[in-house]
């Protein structure tokens, strides 16, 4: 160990991750000591890493992270996530951003400051490329500025800020490529109607916990979108065409636009999202290169609409992995076999019911039989705790046509996910 080069012993302590583990490992000798000053490269000072940090004061805690960041040369990874019930003084945060400013290509950022003071101002630097940050107030965003000339990922949770903020602070960093937001709180002015953010760089867009009447995202290289418990009237996607993956999860949307430039889309997930099928289709019909479509749980806007299994197939012969979950009205699949063609590059079906039914067998047996290179089935199901004789007799069938089909498809694997 002690012909280790110092560079190298300091990527170790770099990959211990948490503060007090680097502390304690570094006190082996006086060359582990070295490399923690001096090639150090990430320190994370997380409170749910470390139970001790709970028995200390917030005093104490500045104390311990000013004296070890203070203590490194070279930090390029800094994360400090405390609970909401700590507050540290504004005077030792800013001194951990100052040090740092020259270095720091990452910061993971949450905790809770008095008085409150600009984050954004503070920790722009001219290395920064990833910035997280949770539980904060942004403001005062300087136009015409690029403060984050490098910033390729940010992310933003639980934060304030006013729209006119959020779109100078997009507009502050040029090479951004990855931008996430989870329950932000945005203020707008009387005069705005709509909120429009526009990045030329951005690759990926995930949006989580935000509601909003108008929402426009103007970006023309954008590769993935996902939305995830929203609420909309109005959403709409300006690009060029680029977007590859899209993935919307319990959202509600009236009007609901990507465009018609679809043809490089690859991965479509849709689950617990109301569409008018027609439009929806129409939207994604063009998508050729389309490798992987997961409906599930969706509800019809029109009960009387059925996708023709037979459209996917022809539309998207691309298609190898088809997630689909059963849903019954009024004798009428919502997913409809008629007419199936064969689905001839599907590996991986995935199919599932909320409610079952002796229909789900006679479902799963026709897709079954439309996809002659399949190797791969998963089920799906839900099982209620209290379950009623017809039900008991019901999984019993199912079971028993689960067997059957084993046997006759011995080169698929089978595999059962139950609630």
């Amino acid at each position: 160990m002690e012909h280790l080069p110092v560079e190298v012993i300091g990527n170790i302590l770099s990959l211990l991750g948490s503060a007090r583990d680097v502390v304690v490992a570094s006190a082996t000798c006086k060359k582990w000591r070295e490399a923690r000053r001096s090639h150090l490269q990430s320190l994370s000072f997380n409170i749910c890493d470390c139970r001790l940090y709970h028995d200390y004061t917030s005093s104490r805690l500045e104390i311990i992270i000013t004296q070890t960041i203070f203590q490194t040369k070279a930090l390029q990874f800094l994360t400090i996530f405390m609970d909401d019930e700590r507050e540290f003084s504004a005077a030792p945060v800013i001194a951990w951003f100052m040090y740092t400013r020259d270095s720091l290509r990452g910061l993971h950022y949450n905790v809770r400051t008095t008085p409150s003071f600009n984050i954004i101002e503070k920790c722009s630097r001219h290395r920064l490329e990833v910035l997280t940050l949770t539980r904060n107030s942004i403001m005062g965003v300087e136009p015409g500025y690029l403060k984050f000339p490098c910033l390729k990922s940010l992310s933003l949770s639980f934060i304030s800020i006013s729209a006119l903020d959020l779109i100078l602070l997009l507009s502050s960093c040029p090479k951004l490529e990855t931008f996430a937001m989870v329950s932000p709180e945005i203020a707008m002015s009387d005069s705005q109607v709509s909120l429009e953010l526009t990045s030329p760089s951005l690759r990926n867009f995930y949006l989580e916990l935000f509601s909003w009447d108008k929402f426009i995202v103007e970006v023309d290289l954008l590769e993935k979108l996902h939305l995830k418990d929203c609420t909309f009237e109005v959403f709409e996607l300006v690009g060029k065409g680029t977007l590859k993956a899209l993935k919307i999860d319990d959202v509600s949307i009236i009007h609901f636009d990507i465009g018609d430039a679809t043809e490089n889309l690859e991965i479509i997930d849709v689950c617990n999202f109301t569409i008018m099928w027609p439009k929806f289709y129409h939207m994604i019909s063009k998508a050729s290169k389309l490798y992987k479509l997961r409906l599930w749980g969706v509800v019809f806007d029109d009960e009387d609409e059925v996708v023709d299994i037979e459209t996917i197939s022809v539309c998207f012969p691309q298609l190898k992995q088809l997630s689909l979950s059963y849903d019954l009205r009024d004798g009428m699949f919502h997913y409809s076999l008629q007419g199936l063609s064969c689905l001839m590059n599907v590996v991986v079906l995935e199919l599932g019911w909320t409610v079952i039914s002796d229909l789900f067998s006679v479902w799963v047996a026709g897709l079954l039989e439309g996809c002659p290179r399949l190797k791969k089935l998963v089920i799906y199901g839900y099982v209620s705790e209290v379950k009623t004789h017809e039900e008991c007799q019901i999984l019993a069938r199912f079971s028993e046509f689960i067997i059957q089909l084993g046997r006759k498809y011995g080169h698929v694997k089978f595999e059962f996910e139950y609630e």
